[in-house]
């Protein structure tokens, strides 16, 4: 085999096996919760077995191995004689995650040792050492048939596990296989036929029976020219699924070979749907849409501004298609948040065996559609979100039975779109949060002083979680407890444009809400003017804009403020902030920051744009608040801003930014 094609065929192996281990850590927490699941049992002996058949046709011995045993394992299940239980699907998590390093050493190309003996051991029960699959070679390749012209049981066994899986003949029973003589009579192949189609419901038998030559009918066994006969008849002429070769050929191999042209009996192939892009590719092509979004930007200010009518008629035609484009590239990085959320149940029923605490995780929304970029920016915040849920959210299982509530905790993850924002929830079921607690906490601490405290409305309280160094938890512990984390959740989702918001009630649980833009790559700005400057907004950090109306600003603890639905809304002086001088704005631009919300004054709002936006460089790498620049329709520059930057570690305002009395 060439270097090349070793490579192609590792790479390809490695990209499909990976598919087959993200779904796989699920499927395990679900077949824990339904042992008996024939469907759920079946979906992870292939994930198994289709893994050993592209790890043996590699040559790689230890994932064989590790893979072999489980199957093993899986194989006993399918048939009734044994039920997974907890220990034993500690085990197979156990084989998940060596796995998961087996392939990750072969990507990288390092030494991989063969699984310890002990993991094996326990995925070896009794069971297995009686057990026909455990009798079987491991990943055994499939050898010509002998000299005589006769398939032996091994040779069979390997045929029916190459179109099968291993044990995943349909409703074979061992009744049907002959064990008395290496060859099969026509009784006894008959009679396997039977058991695969159903008594008389082999295709063609008839036709291959009356074709049989008399040497067949007198001698009982089949040669390797008539079994290839029966196998044209049943599949099609060089069709059958790991037919027999003359060379050696290994079995189950997860990757794309090259088959013989089907008979013109036999339909077409269905042509590919799928195609695997490079992500470098990926990004170019999104790179180019976003420089004619621009362009399309720059071409509608010129024709709104000459009032030429052909010119404004092709202007509109491009902003049509650019439009249309820019949707279906960004609709191409898209992804479900299902591969998101594939992580979690693993997360929790670790974590909820570590606390001794009964959990059950509900999922939601997995087929919304959400920015790839995003999709492991938001892992460690959520993972972080579920943990606090289950340690401070979920009771004990004694203290909810004590309160009237069911033994087992719900954790709820759930996504849905709404407008240009995804949400996601992590709801718990638990015990709720106490204000009076918060509060308390927070002046013990030093986060805020009693004063603050005793203003703070219920939902203030709440959002104390997100402070720096805040923590009710009483001892530290490797799940939380470190006063560290939520601030950490709450400044990654600002620096991603989202928001978090916290509900709660006091004995029934708690909702921690996160919100993020659809996409990155191209940010929708809201343009304003501060002073001479143009500064581009998210708009998805926007709630509202409107006017000050004289007396409506006011002072309060030495800021200034604005008395807006019922309310105080601190002010951020942006011109103070851009070096303008002169008074500010009387605009207000209310902005959600992580757990702030502020009305920014501004001295004009311009309107809506799709922008994308452009880095500046080094130079500005430590200036806070901005995120880049863009280029306007009418072919200025503006900043883009960097919400998260406008508060410090401390979650306040930065000192230009305040508006003092």
């Amino acid at each position: 085999m060439s270097p090349e094609l070793d490579t192609e065929l590792r790479d390809t192996f490695l990209v499909e096996a990976g598919e087959l281990m993200q779904r796989l850590g699920e499927q395990l927490i679900g077949l824990e919760a339904a042992p008996r699941d024939a469907e759920l049992l079946n979906a992870v002996f292939r994930a198994f077995h289709t893994v050993k058949g592209g790890a043996g046709f590699l040559a790689v011995e230890p994932m064989v191995q590790l893979c072999h045993h489980a199957e093993d394992l899986l194989n006993i299940a399918r048939t009734g004689q044994l039920l997974l239980d907890a220990e034993r699907m500690d085990a197979l998590l156990e084989a998940l995650d060596l796995l998961n390093d087996m392939l990750a050493a072969l990507a990288g190309g390092s030494a991989m040792a063969m699984p310890p003996p002990g993991l094996l051991k326990r995925l070896m029960p009794a069971q297995a050492a009686r057990s026909p699959a455990a009798r079987r070679p491991v990943a055994a390749p499939m050898a010509a048939p002998a000299g005589d012209g006769s398939i032996d049981d091994s040779e069979f066994e390997a045929l029916l596990d190459s179109l099968y899986g291993s044990g995943g003949a349909p409703g074979l029973d061992e009744a049907a296989v002959p064990t008395t003589h290496d060859g099969i009579s026509d009784d006894e192949f008959e009679a396997l036929l039977d058991n695969l189609h159903g008594k008389g419901g082999a295709p063609s038998a008839a036709s291959v029976t009356a074709t049989a030559p008399p040497s067949t009918m007198a001698s009982g066994a089949i040669s390797d020219d008539e079994f290839e006969a029966l196998l044209d008849n049943l599949h099609g002429k060089g069709s059958a699924p790991g037919a027999i070769s003359a060379s050696t050929t290994p079995v189950a191999v997860p990757a794309a070979t090259p088959s013989a042209a089907p008979a013109a009996r036999s339909p077409a192939p269905a042509a590919e749907t799928t195609v695997r892009v490079d992500t470098a590719r990926l990004d170019a092509l999104v790179h180019r849409a976003g420089e004619l979004v621009l362009v399309r930007n720059r071409l509608l200010s010129l024709a709104a501004r000459n009032g030429d009518e052909t010119l404004a008629l092709a202007a509109s035609e491009l902003d049509r298609v650019a439009d249309a484009l820019q949707n279906a590239v960004l609709g191409m990085r898209m992804q479900p948040v299902g591969r998101l959320f594939q992580r979690f149940p693993r997360i929790v029923r670790d974590l909820a065996r570590q606390l001794g605490k009964e959990v059950e995780l509900i999922q939601e929304g997995e087929s919304t559609d959400l920015d790839r970029s995003l999709v492991e920016s938001l892992a460690d915040p959520l993972v972080h979100l579920i943990r606090n849920a289950l340690d401070h959210g979920l009771e004990m299982p004694e203290e909810r039975e004590r309160a009237g509530k069911p033994r087992k905790g719900h954790v709820t993850l759930s996504a849905s779109q709404r407008g240009e924002r995804i949400v996601i929830s992590v709801a718990d079921d638990g015990r709720g949060m106490n204000p009076e607690i918060l509060r308390r906490k927070a002046v013990e601490k030093g986060v805020i002083d009693e004063a603050q405290a005793a203003r703070l409305t219920e939902n203030e309280c709440y959002e104390l979680i997100f402070r720096p160094g805040f923590s009710t938890a009483a001892t530290v512990s490797d799940i939380s407890g470190r006063g560290v984390g939520m601030d950490v959740v709450k400044t990654r989702v600002a620096e991603l444009g989202g928001t978090l918001q916290v509900r709660s009630q006091l004995g029934r649980g708690s909702t921690l809400e996160l919100a993020v833009p659809l996409t990155l790559a191209i940010q929708r700005v809201l343009m304003v003017r501060v002073g001479g400057r143009l500064l581009a907004l998210p708009l998805s950090n926007i709630e509202e804009v409107f006017e000050l109306s004289p007396g409506q600003d006011q002072r309060l603890d030495g800021r200034v403020v604005a008395a807006h639905r019922g309310r105080a809304l601190a002010l951020a002086d942006l011109a103070g902030w851009v070096g303008v001088e002169g008074a500010p704005g009387r605009h207000v631009v209310v902005l959600h920051i992580g757990h702030l919300r502020l009305g920014c004054l501004v001295h004009e709002v311009l309107g809506r744009e799709d922008v994308m936006v452009k880095p500046l460089g080094p130079l500005f790498a430590d200036v806070p608040a901005v995120a880049g620049a863009t280029v306007t329709g009418d072919g200025r520059l503006a900043l883009v801003m960097d919400l998260a930057g406008l508060a410090g570690g401390d979650g306040q305002l930065l000192p230009s930014l305040q508006v003092t009395a």
